[in-house]
């Protein structure tokens, strides 16, 4: 739930991020696809990747959002405060399968992102997608404020 509560935020981050993508059109939405891509490309940036590693890293991590994204399908949340036990234990179960699939999907892109990246970069790349959550949740509860 952590996990989708950040992809959520740095979604959010990423589309304040690439203001100038947006900026070209006001109805133009920007896509899921550009949205990762542009946050990849952020990242890639600050850490001061050549180009090449740059475009790998990008195609990466944008096939690792595909991916993750098609564990996680946008669906509309029960809101029933009562609940059986039986119905909450089927929902629990259910996180936990999701949860080990994400896990398993995490450890596969691990390992493709060290094809091309050391290991400490791959620790900055995860550092930075959760600076830039940190960021997107302080910004929404700032506006939820006003």
């Amino acid at each position: 739930m952590k996990l989708f509560v950040r992809m959520i935020v740095i979604a959010i981050a990423l589309f304040s991020v690439g203001g100038p993508l947006v900026a070209q059109s006001k109805h133009q939405r920007i896509s899921r696809e550009e949205l990762a891509e542009v946050q990849a490309k952020h990242i890639a940036s600050e850490l001061s990747l050549d180009e090449t590693t740059t475009q790998k890293f990008v195609d990466t991590y944008s096939q690792f959002q595909k991916e993750l994204w098609a564990l996680r399908p946008r669906t509309k949340r029960n809101l029933q405060k009562a609940q059986t036990d039986e119905e909450i234990d089927r929902a629990m179960q259910a996180r936990f399968e999701q949860s080990q699939k994400i896990l398993e999907l995490r450890k596969q892109y691990y390992a493709h992102y060290r094809e091309f990246l050391s290991p400490k970069q791959v620790q900055q790349v995860y550092q930075k997608e959760r600076q830039m959550m940190k960021k997107l949740q302080e910004r929404r509860k700032d506006k939820m404020r006003r």
